[in-house]
This record gives C-alpha cells, sequence and structure tokens, in this order.
C-alpha cells in the first residue's frame, strides 16, 4: 500500500486483523443480543405461539439480522441503486413495529384466524413495507435540508435518554414489574408481571440485580481508565464475560438451554406458509417504516459524528434502502423490520473502534447463531442486570453524541432553545411514563408510545414552524435563524459584504465578485447566480486563468480544508484503488504541466472517478484555448452546486432550485 493511499484511508474502512475483528465483532452481538430477541418474544407471547415455533423466530432474527448487518456495512451498488452506508452500524428488528405487528396479529385471530394466520398477515405486510421503503430512499434524502443539527442533535440525544429504560428493564428483571414481563415472588416463582405496574416485588432480588449491574459498569470503567489500547477497546466485553462468569459460580446463570437446543437448524423462506397481504396491516407497516426513516437517519447521522465521517445525502438514502432490503428479506425468512440498532451506535463511540468490517464481523457471528442454536442458547444465558449494567454505559454513549452534536446550535437563537427544550420534555414525557399511550386510540399508539418517536417528529415539526414558515422574504444564503440573508439584503450590502457572503463559491476572486455585484439589484435568486455564472465566463483571459489556478489539483492532499479538495472526497475519489489513485494524480501533474492550470472536474457530475481519467487523458489532445473554455464551464458548474446548496439551506421551501 503506498503511503499516499494509508494517509487517504479512513478509519471506517481499516480491515484490523480476523482476531480483532472476531473479539470486536462478538462484543457487538453482546450487546446487541438481549435487544434483538426481545421483539420476537413479545410478538411470539401475544399470538400465543408455541416454544418451538418462538426459538424458531430467535433463530431466524438472529440469521437476517446478520444478513441485514452486512448489507448495511459493506453496502453494494451504485447511485440511486446503492444498498448500505458503509458504516458500522448493526442492524436489529425496530421495536417501533411491535405494537403495530401485535395489533395485526390479534385482528387476524379476532376475526377467526388462527395464530399463524396473524403471523402470515404480518410478514404480508412486512414485505411490502420494505419494498416501499427501498422506492421512498430518495424521497425522503430530498427532506434532509430539513434535519439541520438542532433537529438531529435533539433526536440523537433522546435516542440515548429514551434507551434507558430498556436497561433498567434488564437490571430489575423479575424483582419490579412494568415492561420486562415476569417477577418472581417470595417463593421463587416466576409469575407474569401485570401490565405497566412498576411496583417492587422482590427486593432481595432487586438488591442482588444491582450488584451484578453495577458491578460489571464499574469493571467497565475500570478497564478503561487503567488499560490501553486493546483491552481497552473491548471494556464492554470483559464486563460481560467478567459478569457472567461470576453469576454463573453463584448460581444466578445458568446455560441448561444449551444442552436441549439442536445443533444446527436451517432458517428456510416462508417456514410459516405462503404470507398474506391485508391493505389496512400494510398501510400500518409503511407508516412504522417512515418513522424507522426518521429514526435511522438520526442514528446515521450520530455514526458518522462518531466516526468523523460526513454524512451525504447519498448515504442516507443507501442506508434507508438497505432497511427496506433488510426488511423484505425480513418478512421472506420469517423475521421482522429491520433499523439501524441505536445500541451499537453507543458501543461504537465508547470503544472508539471505528471500522465497518467490525459490524460485518458480527453480521457473520449472528449468521452462525442463527444457524446453530446452541451457539445462540449460550448467549441467550447472560443474565439480565449484567446486560443491563453494560447497557448503561452505552446508551449514555448515544446520549452524549447528540450533545457533540448540538455544540454546532447557535442557542443565542431562542428558537434553537425552544425546539431542543420541547422535543425533551415530550420524548421525556413518553419514556418516563409510557401509559400515556394507552389513553390514545390504537393507531396513535405508534406516536405516543415511543418518546424516540414522539421527540423526533416533535423536532421536525417544531423545526419547520420556526425557521421554514413566514420569514422576511427568501432567502438565499446562509442558516435560517440569525445569520439568514435574504435577496433584499444582497441589494442593500456594499461590496465588501457581498465579497464576504458569496466570495467562498468562486474561491474568492476578487474579480469575479465585482463582476457580479455590479449587477445588482436582483429579481430573484435565479438573478443572482446568472451574475456569477456571466461573471465567470466574461473575464478577461488574465483573470479567468487566475481563477482557474485558484483550484488545487485533483487527487492533491496538500489543501484538505480547500471546498474543491473536500467536494470531491465527499464524492468518492478517497476510495479509489492504489492504482486509479496514482492514475489521477499523474494525469492531474501531465494537466498541469500541458495547461499551465489544474485540471478541473466538477464532483457532482462524477458518475465514476475511474471515467475521470479517461476524459482528462481525452483533453489533453484539446487546443489550449478550447480547455481552457472547457475548464471555465467546470468551474460554472461547481459554482452552481454550491449556489444551489447555499439557497437550500437558506430557504429549502421557498427555493427555485427545489425538486
Amino acid at each position: 500500500m503506498s503511503s499516499t493511499t494509508a494517509r487517504r484511508r479512513h478509519a471506517v474502512d481499516e480491515v484490523l486483523p480476523v482476531p480483532k475483528l472476531a473479539a470486536y465483532g462478538f462484543q457487538h452481538v453482546l450487546a446487541f443480543y438481549a435487544g434483538a430477541v426481545l421483539v420476537p418474544i413479545l410478538v411470539a407471547n401475544a399470538l400465543g405461539l408455541s416454544t418451538e415455533q418462538l426459538i424458531h423466530l430467535i433463530n431466524a432474527d438472529l440469521f437476517t439480522c446478520g444478513i441485514a448487518s452486512i448489507i448495511q456495512s459493506v453496502g453494494f451498488g451504485r447511485r440511486w441503486f446503492r444498498f448500505g452506508v458503509k458504516l458500522p452500524l448493526l442492524q436489529g428488528v425496530t421495536f417501533t413495529a411491535v405494537s403495530p405487528m401485535i395489533a395485526i396479529g390479534t385482528a387476524v385471530m379476532a376475526g377467526g384466524g388462527s395464530s399463524i394466520d396473524g403471523l402470515l398477515t404480518i410478514y404480508g405486510s412486512v414485505i411490502v413495507a420494505g419494498l416501499v421503503t427501498i422506492a421512498l430512499a430518495p424521497v425522503f434524502v430530498k427532506l434532509l435540508r430539513f434535519f439541520p443539527p438542532v433537529v438531529t442533535g435533539s433526536i440523537i440525544l433522546i435516542i440515548g435518554i429514551a434507551l434507558i429504560p430498556v436497561a433498567a428493564g434488564d437490571i430489575t428483571y423479575g424483582a419490579i414489574g412494568g415492561t420486562n414481563g415476569v417477577v418472581v415472588d417470595a417463593s421463587g416463582a416466576t409469575v407474569p408481571a401485570p401490565p405497566l405496574d412498576f411496583g417492587l416485588a422482590n427486593g432481595g432480588l432487586l438488591l442482588q440485580n444491582l450488584a451484578y449491574a453495577f458491578g460489571t459498569l464499574a469493571l467497565i470503567l475500570i478497564v478503561q481508565r487503567i488499560f490501553r489500547g486493546f483491552l481497552q477497546t473491548i471494556a464492554v466485553l470483559i464486563g460481560l464475560v467478567v459478569g457472567t462468569l461470576v453469576a454463573f459460580l453463584l448460581g444466578d446463570a445458568s446455560f441448561e438451554a444449551v444442552g436441549s437446543s439442536p445443533w444446527f437448524g436451517f432458517v428456510t423462506p416462508f417456514s410459516f406458509g405462503v404470507p398474506q397481504f391485508s391493505i389496512t396491516a400494510i398501510l400500518s407497516m409503511i407508516v412504522v417504516m417512515l418513522i424507522t426513516m426518521v429514526e435511522t437517519t438520526g442514528d446515521t447521522y450520530a455514526t458518522g459524528e462518531i466516526v468523523g465521517k460526513r454524512i451525504r445525502p447519498a448515504d442516507i438514502a443507501a442506508a434507508i434502502r438497505a432497511d427496506g432490503l433488510a426488511t423484505t428479506l425480513g418478512g421472506v425468512f420469517n423475521s421482522f423490520p429491520y433499523t439501524a440498532f441505536a445500541e451499537n451506535v453507543g458501543l461504537v463511540r465508547l470503544t472508539q473502534v471505528r471500522s465497518r468490517w467490525v459490524v460485518t464481523a458480527a453480521g457473520v457471528i449472528m449468521i452462525v447463531l442463527g444457524l446453530f442454536p446452541k451457539a445462540a442458547a449460550l448467549v441467550a444465558g447472560i443474565p439480565h442486570p449484567v446486560l443491563g449494567g453494560a447497557a448503561l454505559a452505552l446508551f449514555g454513549a448515544v446520549a452524549v453524541a447528540g450533545v457533540q452534536t448540538l455544540q454546532k446550535v447557535d442557542f443565542s437563537d431562542h428558537r434553537n432553545s425552544i425546539i431542543v427544550g420541547t422535543t425533551l420534555g415530550l420524548a421525556g414525557l413518553v419514556t418516563a411514563y409510557g401509559a400515556i399511550a394507552s389513553a390514545f386510540p390504537a393507531w396513535a399508539s405508534i406516536l405516543f408510545g415511543s418518546g424516540i418517536t414522539l421527540g423526533a417528529i416533535t423536532a421536525i415539526l417544531l423545526n419547520l414552524l420556526f425557521f421554514h414558515t413566514g420569514g422576511r422574504g427568501s432567502g438565499v444564503a446562509g442558516r435560517p435563524g440569525a445569520d439568514l440573508v435574504t435577496l433584499d439584503e444582497v441589494d442593500r450590502m456594499d461590496e465588501a459584504a457581498f465579497a464576504r457572503t458569496f466570495g467562498s463559491m468562486v474561491n474568492d476572486s476578487p474579480w469575479v465578485v465585482a463582476a457580479a455585484y455590479a449587477r445588482r439589484p436582483f429579481d430573484d435568486a435565479t438573478a443572482l447566480r446568472a451574475a456569477f455564472q456571466e461573471a465567470i465566463l466574461g473575464g478577461s483571459p488574465e483573470q479567468q486563468l487566475e481563477l482557474l489556478r485558484s483550484f488545487p489539483d485533483l487527487g492533491s492532499a496538500d489543501d484538505r480544508e480547500h471546498a474543491y479538495v473536500r467536494e470531491h472526497s465527499e464524492r468518492g475519489i478517497d476510495s479509489l484503488t492504489d492504482e486509479d489513485l496514482d492514475d489521477a494524480v499523474a494525469l492531474s501533474q501531465a494537466y498541469r504541466a500541458r495547461f499551465g492550470f489544474p485540471l478541473i472536474v466538477s464532483a457532482r457530475d462524477v458518475d465514476r472517478y475511474e471515467r475521470v481519467v479517461g476524459a482528462g487523458r481525452s483533453r489533453l489532445a484539446n487546443a489550449e484555448a478550447a480547455e481552457r473554455a472547457t475548464a471555465l464551464l467546470e468551474v460554472s458548474k461547481v459554482f452552481t452546486h454550491r449556489f444551489e446548496d447555499a439557497v437550500a439551506d437558506a430557504n429549502p421551501l421557498s427555493s427555485p432550485f427545489n425538486p
């Protein structure tokens, strides 16, 4: 590997040694396992399925989780057919779908169908909803301009906060009723817990659970404080293994299920029968997937924030398509809707292991667990309180990622404070007291039954209300808020203010700014854009050469902060192979030697970088005057994309470029 490529490779794409991949991947599986099996358990219990059917659902869930995680982390396809965001995002069944799926199944049973009929109707709706999600991905991406840091940061923060009760349910398992399903009475018998009854059922067991949970958490913190390197990054794995071992030695962990489970189990498509389709069920599941798109957007932004990789609209679309494909596969392989698991986002932050191939390894492990019930039973032996103690660290780390994103928000603008405060308040209300959902009709429980869902929708709607309705006229630059620049203000600017506002779009070339400024007043944003384009193409040969030379060479690593370099990096030039990258650098050098200015290519119009090299070599044969005209057209394209971004950020609802 060349030194240039080594410098360019992002930590997300680093392929770790196999032993580390296995250890880190197994750590992800342990952090994820309890949540992975919870949804099939809840659905099976609600529909009255047998133990054998439940085991099959769990194995199918793990198997499909593995496939879904590999799709998301490895990725495949290009442009509009791209699946997978290529980030360390582990996929699991979304909790948002639990209530709707139970409602679908019980409605079928109430109409005279069997529990299997209910399950098959769920699968039919899941398959269709997955396909609809794939189709809607590019449409949803166009709405991402409504997700500034005040929205995404709030969503990430409430994801972390709203997950705390999941950890609490594990820590109090069997000792306090409510959401964990069972309590252990004074005689040691396990009995069903009354719904929404959080009364203490066994004080001694609660103290024991707290000892395991806090002991596991303390061990994780000690490992992170004392050790460095590899041991520090597997602190959660060490905590889970040691906590489980201690519980086993004290008689509080059992692995009896390992002996009674078969060695190998096939996961076959449609093993319960042919899916059944109901319009009502399908519409309900589509609503679930729309909400899941918002959650996946938040998780993707959170992961991008943690690993230090900018998330583009195309990345969100790829992540959502992967959700849709995994959900469709879930319906085929007897499982449920999939989304990125926030628990594992916290693990990425806690360990700072950024490689996406770790999640790929976790996906392989989950496929193995799905095919080998004995292995799955072994992992299932981890006591709930031990899992809960580790989860506290993970979920807290997710919340911190949200706080980091909110640091980019200007809280001197009271509107941002209102959005964050109201979002946290409503999300916290539903999270702290889930019984509120019982006051609403069943269809509304999707919204009021989840603090994450209610908080996410609140943040989005409030951002629209405060920043995208009314206002002071059409925005043409800046962000909605104190720094928004309207067309009227542009017409009143002096030349220095005009240059500060728009100069970066043309690499701060003073003659371009001056020529565009002279064309005031502007009737609309289109006229403002045209003024710059005409200035670029109408300059003197000397001025145009100066503008062309203000761009760095294609493939240059000397000025990573230059907008042109960042644009090409974001469009994928960094992912070239060593050979292709060397060809691009050699081409840039030959081009500069031939024409006296760098090879300029509009990054947004690049399809495949392999083709850039071939097209660039053909341009070497052009006459100097013809090539200068071609280069200026590319500069005009670069400016147009930058300008449209600024207009979309400033006022997406009134932007003439809004598709």
